[in-house]
């Protein structure tokens, strides 16, 4: 059964994403993505759910097609609610581990992919809500790869 949305109300937008960790030289490595769209942010990969994706199925997507990882799933990470173009937005982030190279990002969305520690990923993530969530992280311990 569909809901009806009343006049006034807006739906929420549903995306989902990961936070993509390799083992490093120097230690855990996480993976960040800059968009081209959004000019010098850097973010965790994430985007909209397909009709009918589960949030892990949309999380594994989006994450290959932004990081050109193929990835597996880990623990669940965390979420965030905040509004974006003037709705609701809901976005949902797993642990996940790079297995190996997958297919290239689409150079005219994902301009710049970087490994880097996660106290460099606190430092250069853009959004605070991002950057919290990575510390909260980081306070209970980095997934286990």
């Amino acid at each position: 059964m569909n809901a009806m949305v009343p006049d006034g109300f807006t739906t929420v937008v549903h995306a989902a994403g990961g936070l993509v960790w390799r083992k490093g030289a120097g230690g855990l490595e996480l993976l960040l993505v800059r968009r081209a769209r959004y000019g010098e942010e850097w973010s965790l990969p994430k985007g909209k759910l397909k009709a009918g994706e589960s949030w892990e199925q949309g999380a594994i997507r989006e994450t290959e097609e932004e990081t050109g990882c193929r990835v597996e799933l880990l623990d669940f990470a965390g979420g965030q609610v905040y509004k974006a173009g003037g709705r609701p937005k809901a976005v949902l982030y797993w642990h996940m581990k790079c297995l190996g190279k997958g297919p290239s990002p689409d150079p005219d969305e994902i301009v710049e992919r970087i490994w880097i520690s996660p106290s460099e990923a606190l430092a250069r993530l853009t959004y605070p809500r991002e950057q919290r969530m990575l510390e909260e992280i980081l306070a209970e311990g980095a997934p286990r790869l």
